[in-house]
């Protein structure tokens, strides 16, 4: 009898803990994707700003959120594996847009993040998002597109995101962003998500580069 019930533990618990085909699709992407997403720490006059970057070129172009820096000057970027280095502002756009691009120097080759096309996305989609809510670094969520705000050319989202976030990438399941992340709906002053967050389109920050190619 004992020797039967060893037999059937061994049969039934790999197949107990194996991931069905979603969450190794997640799992993959995570691991993928995490490398070329930073931590971002600007020492303002008030405090220490906090937010996300994403590496999109691999000498140490970091894309983020203009709001997570302001008018800071000691800017630090923590990579994902606890690697720190200081960074410089090379391009800021326009304060409608929020998007600002950072520089550090680095010794080897970085991963970069792919762009989407945020022309194509649909309300119900489901969405990732990685930041770095409240310090705590390469935290991921899931969650769908809530609504398109066409008006103000904001993706809404019920992705879990929190002060530390901005900056961050929206990813579709192909592991490509489809937005930055920006903002979220605030009226209890952080003490709670209430599931409304704001995300910049891809396609916005993408036109934005593309005209500021030659000064990059």
């Amino acid at each position: 009898m004992k020797n039967f019930i060893v037999i059937l533990l061994i049969l039934i618990c790999p197949q107990g803990f194996a991931f069905d085909k979603e969450e190794h699709l997640i799992v993959s992407l995570y691991k993928k994707i995490n490398p070329a997403i930073v931590c971002i720490d600007s020492q303002l006059n008030r405090g220490i700003s906090c937010g996300t970057g994403c590496i999109i070129d691999k000498s140490g172009l970091i894309l983020t959120s203009a709001h997570v820096i302001e008018s800071g000057k000691n800017i630090i970027v923590t990579m994902y594996n606890g690697q720190n280095y200081n960074a410089k502002v090379v391009k800021r756009f326009d304060k409608n847009e929020d998007i600002v691009i950072l520089k550090i120097s680095v010794p080897q080759e970085l991963k970069t993040v792919k762009f989407g096309d945020s022309e194509k996305i649909k309300v119900g989609q489901k969405v990732l998002a990685i930041g770095n809510p409240f310090g705590f670094n390469g935290t991921l969520t899931q969650g769908i597109i809530s609504r398109i705000d066409y008006a103000k050319n904001r993706i809404q989202t019920d992705a879990a995101i929190n002060p530390g976030s901005s900056g961050g990438p929206l990813l579709n399941k192909k592991g490509e962003i489809i937005g930055i992340n920006q903002a979220i709906y605030n009226p209890d002053n952080n003490i709670s998500n209430i599931g409304i967050g704001f995300a910049i389109p891809i396609n916005t920050v993408k036109e934005c580069l593309e005209e500021s190619k030659s000064t990059i």
